[in-house]
């Protein structure tokens, strides 16, 4: 399956208690910090609802 690198560009702090779940749900949780998960829907939708916190990296 295609893999997808995602780079947290935004903090946490004085964030709503269910950004930052999905922020951990996604491998991250501090600034500039880059993981490599596989692309699902699942994951795209997660990026979706944190568009001012995360960014796809190439």
């Amino acid at each position: 399956m295609a893999k997808i690198k995602i780079k947290q560009i935004g903090s946490p702090i004085r964030r709503p208690e269910s950004q930052k779940k999905i922020l951990i749900g996604l491998g991250l949780g501090k600034m500039h910090k880059v993981v490599e998960i596989e692309d699902t829907a699942e994951v795209r939708g997660a990026i979706a609802k944190l568009p001012h916190m995360v960014a796809v990296v190439d």
